[in-house]
């Protein structure tokens, strides 16, 4: 039997991030991984992946839409499909062996299988029986599905199955509007793809700010993705050359043949084979499992993060949890600001968010100003084809405190990080302000909206 400190299981950005934050905190660590490859989702299927598709599908869409309008003529672009998917799995390769190397530069011990749990609080892979003082469960999560649809990650797929197509398809139907469903949608749209959306609620994006959704919905539809909002879907069924959908809006049942089903309904915690629930570990009642505000679980001994958790299903998310249960088994304190974790989808333009939106400060009853700039305003942004989108700041109507930022735009996903390290600091609208930004950058428009929220913008 070897003995550990510490045994993490599971090596996604969570599980990793914890294992090398244990180690350098002198913990003696190891993590549990079943893939060839370190990891999990994120990197292998997941984040690192779909960024990589995005980029080469934006930068196919430059191509034929923008470099002539800026004296770059060339001939017109061809899409070779198998060489942009070699350039996702060069992407993947540099991202997963370089996880690799920080676990052997922290000296963690990688213990290749899938981890069992038994009543001892021993961690068993295949015959083995490796002992710790603690464990740390980061498993991750694994696409979910809906009743009457099968995947086959063939012809009806989730996101996994969409990142490995062997060709573009000519037509695919998106079940569900969420980020995953609208990045990948987004992807083979710009490559030709006729991309249609079917959601249940009447917005997509569920839980984001409603004006900022909208205007989502609206430029999306401008590059082509059509939406069925309201709509119900009751079976996908795949046949050997199509797939058909059948979903039900306003009571009638309509069918669409398609060449891929893209399941985009929702992921839930990956702990299948663990054993947690069978030697005594509580889950929530919607399958998580329950842990306090120290990550500990109902096991003595035992600690979970990330999507096995409640919460949001967020790679940084997760990677905070990790560090901080880190601190908590080496006697110091973790916590994370679940205030202040933000949120991106990965399109053209980019959508972040951070803090609450406007319906969540209106129904607590929270008074509230808001400062609103469109990036058409912003020099930077009309250079290079993106004026279309805002940013919109709320702060506390009495002290200015910044309550949340949701904007549409260029860079998005990085300007939401201002807005992040401010309220991590509690500052205030005129914070942001009075501070200096470079001109011109994207970032002046952060700055544009927080004095919309005072004396109003320059540039507006």
């Amino acid at each position: 039997m070897t003995n550990y400190d510490v045994i993490v299981i599971g090596s996604g950005p969570g599980g990793y991030v914890c294992a090398i934050r244990c180690a350098q905190l002198g913990l003696k660590t190891a993590i549990v991984e079943g893939r060839d490859t370190l990891g999990g989702t994120c990197l292998n299927v997941g984040c690192i992946p779909s960024k990589a598709l995005l980029h080469a599908s934006h930068s196919y869409h430059e191509a034929t839409h923008n470099f002539e309008k800026m004296g770059l003529i060339i001939n017109s672009p061809k899409i070779d499909f198998k060489k942009m998917q070699d350039y996702k799995n060069d992407v993947i390769a540099q991202n997963t062996k370089g996880i690799e190397f920080l676990l052997k530069k922290n000296k963690i011990d990688w213990l290749k299988g899938w981890a069992k749990l038994n009543a001892q609080k021993q961690v068993i892979i295949d015959e083995d029986v490796y002992d710790a003082k603690s464990v740390v469960i980061a498993t991750g999560s694994e696409a979910s599905s809906i009743p009457n649809v099968e995947i086959d990650e063939s012809r009806i797929v989730t996101s996994t199955g969409a990142l490995s197509l062997s060709k573009i398809p000519k037509s695919m139907v998106v079940i569900g509007a969420g980020v995953i469903g609208l990045e990948m949608g987004s992807i083979y749209s710009r490559l030709g793809t006729e991309v249609t959306v079917i959601e249940y609620l009447d917005h997509i994006t569920p839980g984001m700010d409603l004006e900022i959704s909208k205007n989502f919905q609206r430029t999306l539809k401008k590059q082509g993705l059509k939406f069925i909002m309201g709509a119900a879907v009751q079976s996908a069924i795949s046949t050997k050359s199509k797939a058909t959908v059948v979903y039900k809006k306003s009571d009638v049942e309509t069918k669409i043949e398609t060449d891929i089903v893209l399941v985009s309904t929702g992921r839930k915690p990956f702990i299948n084979g663990l054993n947690f629930k069978e030697i005594g570990g509580e889950l929530t009642h919607t399958g998580q499992i329950k842990t306090d505000n120290k990550w500990k679980t109902s096991i003595d001994g035992i600690y979970a993060i990330g999507d096995a958790i409640t919460g949001p299903m967020l790679a940084h998310k997760a990677e905070d949890e990790g560090m901080a249960v880190a601190e908590v088994l080496s006697g110091k304190h973790g916590h994370v600001n679940y205030n202040v974790i933000p949120g991106v989808i990965y399109t053209t333009p980019e959508v972040a968010n951070v803090g609450k939106t406007e319906e969540e400060l209106k129904e607590a009853g929270i008074a509230y100003k808001v400062g609103k700039f469109s990036f058409m305003g912003n020099g930077r942004a009309k250079a290079v084809f993106q004026g279309e989108g805002f940013v919109k700041l709320l702060a506390d109507e009495a002290t200015d405190r910044i309550l949340g930022c949701h904007l549409i735009g260029p860079a998005a996903g990085d300007l939401i990080h201002e807005i992040c390290v401010a309220m991590e600091f509690g500052a205030s609208a005129q914070d942001i302000a009075m501070t200096c930004h470079a001109h011109p950058t994207f970032s002046e428009a952060m700055r544009e909206a927080a004095l919309a929220c005072g004396d109003g913008a320059i540039h507006a």
